[in-house]
C-alpha cells in the first residue's frame, strides 16, 4: 500500500523545524527522523499526517556526548550509534546491550532513539532505559524548551506527553556512579520480535550489599515503569537466592500486566518474576555493567 498524498519539509535549523511544525499542526503534521515507525504506518493507513517535518538535515541533532554529568543523545542518533559503547562505564555497556536488542540491523541503522520514545510502544528497549535510568526528555516547540522526567513522559500505549507541536530535541541520561552494574534480560518468541517482557536491573555494590537500586519493566504493562517493591526487596540486602526471589516475587505482583489474545495477563506476570530475577542473575555474573 501506499501512503495518501503529504507535503514534505526538509529544515535545516531547529528553529525553522520548530517553526515548520507549528505552522501544520492543524494538518496533523508529524516530525520524520529514522521513520521506522511511522513509514510503516502511513502505508498501512494507521498514520494520516497531512505534512512531514523531515528533521535529518537540521544541524546538531547527531549530537552523542558527555556534558554536564549526563549522556546527551540528539534526536537524530541512530540504534546503530551505541552497538559499540560511545562511553565508558556501565551506561555504554548498557547501551550497548540494549541497541542489539531492538528489531532488525537495518531498522537498526536508520531508527533512532528519540523517535523510539516519541512512539512510545511499550516494548520499546530505549524507553524501558530511558525510565530505568532517570532520564530528561527535552521537548523544543516555538514556545522555547521544556525538560520532562522519562517516568512522567510516558502515558500510555503510544501515548506520551509531548504536545503535537514539540519535537524530542534531545534526551539526557545521568551518568550512574563507576561501581554500578547492570543487567537486562528481555522474551520475544522469535528475534527481533516486539518484547512480551523485558527488564533493566542497575545497582551498586558495597560492602556485598546491593545499594541504589533501580528495577525497571517493559513490554508488560501499557508503559515502562520502575517497580518500587523489588527495588525495596534489594535496597541493602545480599544479593542471595533468596532475596532475588522476594524481589521477582514483588514485582509480579505489583504489575497491571497487559493482556492480549496471544498472551495472557498471568503469563506476563510471571514473565515479570523470571525477567526481573535473570536481569538481577546477569548483573551479578561475570562483573557485568563494566566495560
Amino acid at each position: 500500500m501506499k501512503p495518501p498524498p503529504f507535503t514534505l519539509y526538509r529544515p535545516t535549523t531547529l528553529e525553522e523545524a520548530v517553526a515548520i511544525l507549528s505552522s501544520v499542526e492543524d494538518a496533523g503534521g508529524l516530525i520524520l527522523a529514522g521513520g521506522q515507525s511511522l513509514v510503516p504506518m502511513m502505508a498501512l493507513r494507521a498514520a494520516n499526517p497531512g505534512a512531514l517535518v523531515d528533521i535529518n538535515r537540521v544541524a546538531g541533532l547527531d549530537v552523542c556526548e558527555i556534558r554536564n554529568g549526563s549522556l546527551v543523545v540528539g534526536a537524530t542518533v541512530r540504534h546503530a550509534r551505541f552497538h559499540k559503547t560511545v562511553i565508558r562505564g556501565c551506561l555504554g555497556s548498557l547501551l550497548a546491550v540494549m541497541s542489539r536488542n531492538i528489531a532488525h540491523l537495518p531498522i537498526r541503522i536508520r531508527g533512532t532513539m528519540c523517535g523510539s520514545l516519541a512512539h512510545a510502544d511499550p516494548s520499546s528497549e530505549w524507553c524501558l532505559a530511558a525510565v530505568t535510568l532517570d532520564a530528561q526528555v527535552h521537548l523544543t516547540s516555538v514556545r522555547g524548551t521544556r525538560v520532562v522526567s522519562a517516568q512522567e513522559f510516558f502515558e500510555g500505549v503510544m501515548t506520551t506527553a509531548k504536545a503535537p507541536d514539540e519535537i524530542i530535541s534531545e534526551v539526557r541520561f545521568p551518568l550512574p556512579s563507576e561501581d554500578s552494574r547492570f543487567g537486562f534480560y528481555e522474551f520475544n518468541r522469535r528475534a527481533g520480535d516486539f518484547a512480551l517482557g523485558m527488564a533493566l536491573v542497575v545497582f551498586g555494590l558495597a560492602d556485598g550489599r546491593m545499594t541504589n537500586v533501580r528495577v525497571g519493566v517493559g513490554g508488560i504493562e501499557d508503559a515502562p515503569r520502575r517497580i518500587e517493591a523489588a527495588e525495596s526487596r534489594l535496597e541493602g540486602q545480599p544479593p542471595d537466592v533468596a532475596v532475588i526471589a522476594a524481589a521477582a516475587e514483588a514485582a509480579a505482583g505489583s504489575v497491571d500486566a497487559m493482556e492480549d489474545p496471544i498472551t495472557s495477563a498471568a503469563y506476563r506476570r510471571n514473565l515479570t518474576a523470571v525477567a526481573v530475577r535473570r536481569a538481577v542473575e546477569t548483573a551479578l555474573a561475570d562483573n557485568a555493567g563494566h566495560a
